[in-house]
């Protein structure tokens, strides 16, 4: 996937894609405002994954929360809200280093989203001169560089896409995935409980089959501390999402909760 390049500690993720030998730390960003992601760059995060499924930011915010992401030195991957062609062409044209894609579970459904992100003869991803170009000024260099560095991210969160996980890995435009173990748990009929040892060995799949097939694979920790980032790269992943914004806001409000409640 082409050379990377280190600024200090920071992975340079915008002229890379997403690679398994390199690690990488990302986090969730949920609310619409510009100044969540330049919070999280400035904690030298190396990419921000703004979520477009499960929150109300606009097409009109992304492009501000990815500029602000990309001016802190962070990388930004949005993740769809289903799979939309037009949303991954307005997405990539206003600056996005890459997508993440939720709920896929067939090849076929790997090779539309390549496609939609790729130009030819890789994919089909029509040309266009956006802010991802620099108006107009860098189109050439973008549009030489783009497949080589593009992220495509795969969101792996059903026990289906865990049978055919070779058959959606088998594809070399594909940089990685992540695995979404609630979902997970709600396609094996017992919603929730992602400590089911049924869930952590389907888990434990995905990593191997990332591992066979030279991907990145990431996974969520919450109760961020260095003993629970070191457990996920020892359990095989490669990139880890550091928590939300909405997890860190719910947490800080469950503690003031406790405070608060000693004092009434």
């Amino acid at each position: 996937m082409g050379n990377h390049a280190m600024s200090g500690s920071r992975i340079d993720l915008r002229r890379t894609a997403l690679r398994r030998d390199v690690r990488a730390f990302g986090v969730w960003n949920s609310l619409g405002h510009s100044s969540v992601a330049e919070i999280f760059a400035a904690s030298q995060l190396d990419f921000i994954a703004l979520d477009l499924e499960h929150s109300t930011i606009s097409l009109e915010q992304s492009l501000h929360i990815m500029a602000a992401a990309q001016a802190g030195g962070a990388a930004c991957f949005p993740r769809i809200a289903s799979h939309n062609g037009e949303m991954i062409k307005r997405l990539l044209d206003s600056g996005a280093d890459g997508i993440i894609v939720p709920m896929v579970n067939t090849p076929e459904e790997v090779r539309q989203i390549i496609d939609w992100c790729k130009y030819p003869p890789a994919g089909r991803r029509s040309y266009g001169i956006a802010r991802a170009q620099n108006y107009g000024f860098d189109f050439p260099k973008y549009a030489e560089e783009w497949n080589a560095r593009a992220s495509i991210v795969l969101l792996i969160e059903s026990i289906e896409a865990v049978h055919r996980i070779d058959e959606l890995l088998h594809f070399k435009e594909i940089s990685g995935v992540i695995v979404g173990p609630y979902d997970m748990s709600g396609s094996m009929g017992i919603p929730g409980q992602i400590q089911d040892r049924r869930v952590t060995e389907a888990c434990s799949k995905v990593v191997e089959a990332c591992r066979r097939h030279d991907k990145a694979c990431a996974t969520q920790v919450v109760d961020i501390t260095e003993e629970t980032v070191q457990k996920a790269f020892d359990a095989g992943y490669t990139f880890v999402i550091l928590s939300s914004d909405l997890f860190i806001l719910w947490k800080w409000g469950e503690q003031v909760r406790k405070v608060t409640g000693s004092f009434r």
